[in-house]
Order: structure tokens, then C-alpha cells, then sequence
């Protein structure tokens, strides 16, 4: 007869909180920051929103479909596209957070940019997070965030510059040039950016690590750092996982960007298995219940609604 093996409590990764503007996102309250681009070329065309105008209606339905921070960018991550000044950056994204700072005032804002002086001119917008996706080329940008009172993103590009594609990207260290080089340097990368931030004035509490799926990687390296977030997590920060309709998921399953959804949700149920807590997304309600139901599974977050074989309480449902 076979016995049964023992049964033990899940270990599962976890991070200590993210707060921001008084509140405080974690494994039972994970958080989706939607995308908000003020630019004309975005790589998707469901996120353009250069006229003004447009990026208001796009904020009032992210906040309606639950969407707790919301990211604007004045610049096109990738190598194509217009070159933008930090004169027209700053045109783009301020007056966009001015109106979301009267708007909602308690919104979580969040600026993505790599330049010091363009969070410095957002200052009268209450902002709240500077989203620096370019691992610190600026190196003033973390001392305005902490001067603002902000939190900072801390990210890994494989050392690139700003708005530079990968071609040929290869990690090597002293451990060797196996698979799990490219884990080692991001954790080392964001290890550094983390202490950084923290010798500049930000609080612990306000810094966010995010591996920066697609910058400096190609689409294997990619899958390989999603896979090992629970050795991100491990840092003793909160992550936030940018995987939205991006190149690796595009590749994966050969899919433009227009038809990603589904491959984003499945990575984004992965990395909040594994201890994300902050995702960045394009589509905010099929995020937010992703992330919702998998704190539910992990057990981080109660149902909202619990009657099922309850005695007096079962709505008989069919199954």
C-alpha cells in the first residue's frame, strides 16, 4: 500500500512592502501600475496618446479598472522613433501629472524617464515615483527623487544606453558563461542601483527593483530572468515586473504586439507566483484580476466573497 507523503506549508517568496503616498502595496495587495504614453510612436498603438486630450480619457479608465499608479512617458523606449528633447519631454509629461495630481488626488504617479531634469520640473506635480528604466545613466536622477521625498526605480539594462536595442548580447562572469550568468548580473545590477538610492536619501520603502525583461536581454535571457524572480525578490525589495505586451512574449509565441494579452497574463501569473508585487500593464482590468486571483491562491489576499458550501449561505450556484 502506498503511503501518503507529508504535507507542508508552502514557502513562498515575499517582499516587504512598497509605500507610497500613504499606501502600502505588498503580496495581499499587489498593485498595477498602468501605462500611460505621451508620445506618438509607442510600440503599441493602443497606448498613443500624444494629444493631451486623449491621455486624460486614457488615466479616467485606467483608475476606473483599478489601476493603483499610473506611469507616463514622454520618450519611446527602443532605438526607433523621434529623437525627444528634455524641453519636449518635460511639454509632454508635466502638464499630464499636473492634471492627474487634481484629478486623483490620491493616485500613485509615477514618471518614466532617465533624466534628472525632467523629474526635477514634475516637482509641482506631488510626484511619487520616478521610474528610471535606463539603470541610473543619469546619475542625478536618484538625488531628485530623493529631494522630491519620491521612491525610485531601480532597473538592469546590461549597461546600454538610453533608447538602445540589444544586438548580440552575451553575459559572462567570473562563475562562468552559463545560462545563469544573466540572472547573476541583474541581481547584481539592482543590488547596486537599491544601494545607491538608499546612500542618496531614498527610503527603503520606496524603492522598487524591476529586471527589465526585453533592455539589455534578448527574448531566452528574458525568460530565464522571469523564471528566477524569486532569486529578485530574494534582494529584500519590492519588484515590479514590466512584462506588458513585450518582445519577449511577442517572440515566444510569434505574435505581434496587438495579440500579447494572453501571453502577458501567463507571465504575470508567474512572477506574482513568485513574489512580484507591482506589475506594470497596458491592459489595467485583465491585470488586476490576474494578480488579484493569484494572491488569493498563494493566500495573501482573502476572497471577496467566500459562501460556497457555507451552511446558509450557499447561493446553489450550479457548479
Amino acid at each position: 500500500m502506498t503511503s501518503a507523503p507529508a504535507v507542508h506549508p508552502l514557502e513562498l517568496p515575499r517582499t516587504p512592502p512598497l509605500v507610497l503616498r500613504g499606501q502600502r502595496f505588498d503580496s495581499g495587495r499587489p498593485a498595477v501600475m498602468a501605462i500611460v504614453n505621451r508620445t506618438p510612436d509607442s510600440f503599441w498603438s493602443g497606448n498613443r496618446h500624444a494629444d493631451l486630450d486623449s491621455a486624460r480619457r486614457a488615466l479616467d479608465e485606467a483608475v476606473e479598472r483599478g489601476a493603483d499608479i499610473v506611469d507616463v512617458g514622454g520618450v519611446r523606449a527602443g532605438q526607433e522613433g523621434e529623437q525627444v528633447d528634455a524641453q519636449e519631454e518635460i511639454r509632454r509629461v508635466v502638464p499630464f501629472l499636473e492634471h492627474a495630481r487634481t484629478d486623483y488626488p490620491d493616485l500613485v504617479l509615477s514618471l518614466d524617464t532617465w533624466r534628472s531634469d525632467v523629474a526635477r520640473a514634475a516637482a509641482g506635480a506631488g510626484l511619487d515615483l520616478v521610474n528610471d528604466t535606463w539603470a541610473g545613466h543619469d546619475p542625478d536622477l536618484v538625488h531628485v527623487a530623493a529631494e522630491l521625498g519620491a521612491g525610485v526605480v531601480c532597473s538592469h539594462t546590461g549597461g546600454l544606453p538610453p533608447r538602445t536595442d540589444p544586438v548580440g548580447v552575451r553575459y559572462e562572469d567570473a562563475e562562468g558563461a552559463d545560462e545563469l550568468a544573466v540572472v547573476r548580473d541583474v541581481v547584481r545590477t539592482l543590488a547596486a542601483g537599491a544601494d545607491a538610492a538608499r546612500a542618496a536619501g531614498v527610503l527603503p520603502e520606496r524603492i522598487l527593483i524591476d529586471p527589465t525583461l526585453d533592455f539589455g536581454k534578448t527574448t531566452r535571457h528574458s525568460l530565464l530572468v522571469l523564471r528566477h524572480t524569486a532569486d529578485v525578490a530574494a534582494l529584500g525589495y519590492p519588484v515590479l515586473q514590466a512584462l506588458s505586451r513585450k518582445d519577449f512574449v511577442g517572440e515566444t509565441l510569434d505574435l505581434p504586439a496587438d495579440d500579447r494579452l494572453e501571453g502577458t497574463l501567463a507571465a504575470t501569473a508567474v512572477a506574482a507566483w513568485s513574489g512580484a508585487t507591482v506589475f506594470r500593464a497596458h491592459d489595467v482590468r485583465a491585470t488586476r484580476r490576474v494578480v488579484d486571483m493569484v494572491a488569493s491562491i498563494r493566500g495573501d489576499r482573502p476572497p471577496t466573497l467566500a459562501v460556497r458550501g457555507e451552511r446558509g449561505l450557499d447561493r446553489k450556484d450550479p457548479a
